[in-house]
């Protein structure tokens, strides 16, 4: 499943072409009732010309869904400048709110958040099936996972999650 979206305010010259997989993981899924139970993380990893490198936030109490949102954001939150983006998720969330066919019930300002990520770019908006095999997206995953997991952002695990998806750091 493949959707597009761009800026039609300004036309991107020479846009480089990038590669976002995105995904967000919640270990007890933000329902726990005791004090730490939940953790989330979102993990982004760009590529461009066979390099990628990984950015990742620590959410603490947060659902998967407000996860797989906040790693699309942080992903396109982290290029410099413009750009045509292939941005692929394993969350039909995420792309079928930004291709306009799921309303916004929920999570407001983390739409609010990813629609001003998305203001300078051009995006083709890509769903993935997790957890089948696909590299980058399965180290997008571990990342993910591993963050939430440690109840932080640690600079090894974003690199691990670059080389992983093939990365010459």
């Amino acid at each position: 499943m493949s959707v597009q979206s761009s800026n039609p305010k300004s036309e991107i010259r020479n846009p480089k072409s990038v590669t976002i997989y995105s995904d967000g993981s919640s270990l007890g899924n933000g329902l726990g009732t005791q004090a730490g139970s939940a953790r989330a993380a979102a993990v982004a990893l760009l590529g461009y010309r066979g390099q990628w490198r990984a950015v990742g936030e620590y959410l603490g109490n947060s659902t998967n869904q407000q996860a797989e949102i906040i790693a699309a954001a942080i992903g396109l939150e982290a290029l410099k400048e413009p750009c045509h983006v292939t941005l692929r998720t394993d969350s039909r969330y995420v792309v079928e709110t930004m291709s306009g066919r799921f309303r916004r019930k929920a999570n407001q300002e983390l739409w609010t958040r990813l629609d001003r990520a998305t203001a300078r770019h051009r995006i083709n908006w890509e769903w993935t099936k997790g957890h089948a095999g696909e590299q980058v997206q399965e180290a997008c995953d571990m990342a993910a996972r591993t963050i939430a997991a440690a109840g932080r952002v640690e600079t090894h695990i974003l690199e691990q999650a670059a080389r992983d998806a093939g990365a010459k750091i």
